[in-house]
């Protein structure tokens, strides 16, 4: 089987990033105007204060995104330094203009729990895609990483300070109620942006303790085909010195690792987790 080339072309590497910040962008501003905006789940975020806001005195949530966004942004400049970059700014910009373009756009539901887990997914689809461009969208993240820096605040801290106030705003602004479904919405998007970036952990890692080694060894290289790693390992009780094998498997390829291992040697110690991302020759490529 002939390998790819693991070369890549910088200046399409670069358009790509570039192309995954605006659909991203655009993903996430379409999921707010079909989903959290109409059911009026403020999921934090700057998208949580544009809802509020939009509630409370009827102002365009693509003018306060804006408004919010850009001087945020500028203010992460001076602050912080310059490692935001274009590329943010691009984000930063954008997706408000998308929720401007599609404001009109018709709600997909009143209701506000499906609103909540769908704008969830939306907007964790989109934000996952942004950080496939490494980029941001902006907004109270760069509030929360100025905070950290000025405070000592650890910055997961941070974040969910800010967004733990805007929900708890929410609550006052519109009921208890509508604040509990944008605590879902958050917990939906923290987990479908972990999706996007590094998919199902469907495949697993075996670590193998034998004393027979070579004879799994051979199994796993010619009997499944798969790669394998010896380690040098040490009894912490014994404190003798052994080989432990570590390979990766696809989950169709579990049970027959298993099997192999049991048959070769019933008293082997194996310990198997999730590899959520495998990256390189017989998986996905980087």
């Amino acid at each position: 089987m002939r390998k790819r080339s693991n070369i890549t072309n910088p200046f399409v590497e670069k358009v790509l990033e570039y192309v995954y910040i605006l659909v991203g962008s655009a993903v996430v501003a379409v999921a707010f105007n079909l989903f959290l905006l109409p059911n009026r789940v403020a999921s934090g975020g700057v998208s949580g204060i544009s809802t509020i806001l939009h509630a409370t005195l009827g102002w365009q949530p693509a003018y306060v995104q804006w408004a919010l966004n850009i001087p945020l942004f500028i203010a992460g400049v001076l602050l912080l330094g310059k490692q935001f970059g274009v590329k943010t700014l691009v984000g930063t910009a954008f997706l408000p203009f998308v929720v401007y373009l599609t404001h009109d756009v018709a709600p997909a539901t009143h209701d506000p729990l499906l609103g909540a887990l769908f704008g969830g997914i939306g907007v964790g689809v989109g934000l996952g895609i942004v950080f496939r461009g490494r980029a941001s969208t902006g907004g109270t993240d760069l509030a929360a990483q100025i905070i950290h820096k000025y405070t000592g605040l650890s910055l997961g801290t941070c974040v969910i300070l800010i967004d733990g106030l805007i929900v708890l705003t929410a609550a006052f602004v519109f009921d208890l109620e509508r604040a509990l479904y944008a605590l879902i919405a958050l917990f939906v998007t923290s987990k479908t942006i972990d999706f996007v970036q590094v998919g199902f952990g469907n495949s697993k890692m075996a670590m193998i303790i034998t004393t027979k080694e070579e004879q799994v060894r051979e199994a796993i290289l010619h009997k499944i085909d798969r790669g394998v790693t010896k380690l040098h390992a040490y009894g912490g009780y014994t404190e003798k010195e052994r080989t432990m094998l570590m390979c990766v498997v696809a989950q169709s390829e579990f049970t027959k690792l298993k099997q192999l291992v049991k048959t070769i040697d019933p008293s082997a110690f194996v310990v198997v987790m999730d590899a959520a991302e495998v990256l390189g020759e017989g998986f996905k490529r980087a």
